[in-house]
């Protein structure tokens, strides 16, 4: 929690009505974005990203798995969160879990439409091998390295970053097997899938401070907001999921009008996220 005097956050509070926050930015600017990708060279692909003074990792893990048999015709995605206890003073302890927890279920629910998987943003589909018997599972662990607000965008971020730096090893399928049988397959040490990430959607947080919302708030920020409503939207406009923190209510107006401010502002994010990835790319491979 931050502490402050009763002037900072009449300060705070008076320059998001007046759209000049404490850092200069307005109230649906984003602070400076920087990705780095190729981070941890174990995974099969991973991502940092940093937002003002929020850095945070991604890494995804591929492994071949078994399709549920209620669902025979998508693979699995996993998100967990970890909290570094460093981050910040509140992370240490219970405290960390409980954030780490919120924030992997906050994900769940923002990029894959929850637990069914239904809506999701990362196309589950495209992990399948063999219908019903082979998949490939992929398990994103992400950290926060150290916190100054706006977890889930920063996350969020570097989930959309590690998945575009994701190699997935191509799978041969041996001939023959029968229809009861488990096949046989043979997987490539030296070809890999570049995972799509087309569809994959960026998560626009607005947090409501008095009577106004603001994208990207730092900690202090955060301190004084009523309610933050994260919406997640791809590409094409679309939106993918949403989540609510909070305890105060909100006029089913206002989330609708959140959620047409969450698509304009999530153009200029893609526009730029897709930006640094290309230059961290190009930066990995030289």
């Amino acid at each position: 929690m931050v502490g402050l005097s009763l002037g900072e956050k009449q300060f705070i509070q008076g320059g998001i009505a007046q759209d000049i926050r404490s850092d200069g930015r307005k109230r649906l600017t984003y602070r400076p974005i920087y990705v780095e990708t190729g981070v941890i060279p174990q995974a099969n692909g991973s991502a940092r990203v940093r937002m003002g003074a929020t850095n945070v990792i991604a890494s995804v893990k591929a492994e071949l798995g078994k399709p549920s048999s209620l669902q025979p015709n998508i693979g699995k995605v996993s998100i967990h969160i970890d909290c570094s206890p460093t981050a910040a003073p509140a992370f240490e302890g219970r405290g960390g879990e409980e954030l780490s927890t919120e924030l992997s279920n906050a994900l769940q629910r923002c990029l894959l439409g929850g637990k069914s998987g239904a809506g999701a943003g990362i196309d589950l589909s495209s992990l399948v091998v063999v219908e019903g018997k082979i998949c490939w599972d992929l398990y994103i662990d992400g950290l926060v390295v150290s916190s100054d607000g706006n977890l889930l965008d920063a996350l969020g971020a570097s989930i959309k970053a590690a998945l575009s730096n994701t190699g997935i090893p191509k799978v041969q399928v041996a001939a023959g097997a029968s229809s009861d049988e488990q096949p046989e397959v043979d997987i490539s040490d030296e070809e890999f899938l570049q995972f799509d990430t087309s569809a994959v959607p960026v998560i626009v947080t607005l947090t409501k401070v008095g009577r106004h919302y603001i994208v990207d708030a730092t900690s202090e920020e955060e301190s004084q907001m009523s309610s933050a409503v994260s919406i997640s939207v791809n590409r094409k406009g679309n939106i993918c999921g949403i989540t609510k923190r909070g305890g105060a209510g909100l006029d089913p107006s206002i989330i609708l009008d959140m959620i047409s401010v969450a698509k304009h502002v999530s153009e200029q994010l893609i526009n730029k996220l897709d930006s640094e990835i290309a230059a961290a790319e190009a930066e990995d491979e030289s």
